[in-house]
């Protein structure tokens, strides 16, 4: 059967039908879905890029502003402008800067419940700028703890707040107070030490504070075996430091001595091998107590004559009265200090030498008789 052969005009009609039909169906389209969004966009007023601080203050300077959430909990959303002028950021930062979502008003609505979720959702805002930061939280003991399941682990906001940020070099008594929201137990030890007094009295910025032992934004647990062998070297960087320990007319030798008797040995035994096997021998902590360190002449202290007997005994069960002699108390031996114990060091220093060069005559008279009997 032979195909029927159609007139040209009629392809012809029918290739334009077709392409004014797809025009047609595209525009009708468009136009459906503009009026779908049209019907179901909220009404709210676009606010210009960049979004001034005097546009955001206009609602947020009154301190009455607030925000009520589902669970019954109230949020200030008042900000006080010279505060923020006064931290950190003022000098670099807009409001628009950190809330780059709120640029619309009335401002998106938070999917929020509690007033911990708001803090949690908006402490991400920081990492935009500070991630390397950021990131290191995420490897630190707070962390943990929120992966556990507690959601009242420490974020950004809650250590460095939100607008009134301050450097770390300028807020050092700030940062115990800091901690002490949550480790108030170990706060009160810290501020009756004798480095937390020296702090919170005098300003004292030589001695340490948290984050000096502890770190900033990767803090780890202290009940680790890796931070307990790497607390001896923690402390030495203080007390091993000869120009800081002069001035306060305290020795810079204890790091010395004491890798140098049998406590210390042994730590750095197991430094060498590995950092993961948990170390029985004591460190510095261990005598001289961890938060609450007093000075080595306090009459409270753990580590002066009278007191020294119960802090053997916390290793050494039944150590008699006499236990404490056989340690040098960090003191290196003397004419002054454990005489005995210098005599006989300076004896095998001078003896050790003396028998190796005897040796070597021996032998080498012993070899040169040897030739010249051949």
């Amino acid at each position: 059967m032979r195909s029927a052969n159609w007139p040209r005009w009629l392809l012809v009609w029918l290739a334009m039908g077709s392409l004014v039909l797809a025009v047609l169906l595209v525009l009708v389209r468009g136009g459906l879905a503009s009026a779908g969004q049209t019907s179901e966009a909220p009404v709210s007023a676009q606010a210009p890029a960049g979004m001034s601080d005097d546009e955001c203050l206009r609602c947020h300077s009154d301190p009455n502003a607030s925000l009520s959430l589902p669970s019954g909990e109230t949020i200030s959303l008042y900000s006080d402008p010279a505060v923020f002028r006064r931290s950190v950021h003022g000098d670099k930062l807009n409001c628009a800067d950190c809330h780059v979502r709120n640029q619309t008003v009335p401002h998106p609505s938070l999917n929020v419940v509690t007033a911990r979720d708001f803090h949690r959702a908006e402490y991400e805002l920081c990492k935009r700028c500070h991630f390397e930061n950021y990131t290191r939280t995420l490897d630190s003991m707070h962390f943990d703890v929120v992966a556990a399941g507690n959601p009242f682990a420490p974020v950004c906001t809650d250590c460095h707040t939100a607008h009134s940020v301050t450097r770390l070099t300028e807020s050092r008594v700030q940062i115990a107070k800091t901690c002490s929201q949550c480790h108030s137990t170990i706060y009160n030890d810290y501020v009756e030490s004798v480095h937390g007094s020296a702090l919170q009295s005098e300003g004292n910025p030589d001695v340490p504070v948290c984050t000096t032992c502890h770190g900033v934004h990767n803090i780890q647990s202290a009940t680790t075996a890796t931070f307990r062998l790497a607390s001896v070297d923690m402390c030495a960087q203080c007390h091993a430091n000869k120009e800081l320990m002069d001035k306060y007319g305290i020795s810079s030798n204890v790091l010395k001595t004491y890798l140098n008797d049998f406590h210390g040995k042994t730590v750095g035994f197991y430094q060498k091998q590995s950092s993961q096997v948990w170390a029985e021998t004591p460190v510095c902590f261990d005598c001289h107590g961890v938060h609450n360190i007093t000075r080595v002449d306090d009459p409270n202290s753990p580590v002066i004559k009278e007191n020294l007997l119960p802090t053997c005994r916390q290793c050494h069960a039944d150590a008699g009265a006499n236990f404490p002699s056989a340690w040098l108390s960090h003191y290196e031996p003397s004419l002054q200090k454990a005489p005995i114990v210098f005599f006989v060091k300076e004896y095998y220093r001078f003896l050790i030498p003396l028998m190796i060069v005897g040796l070597i005559m021996h032998i080498s008279l012993d070899l040169w008789r040897l030739a010249r009997n051949r």
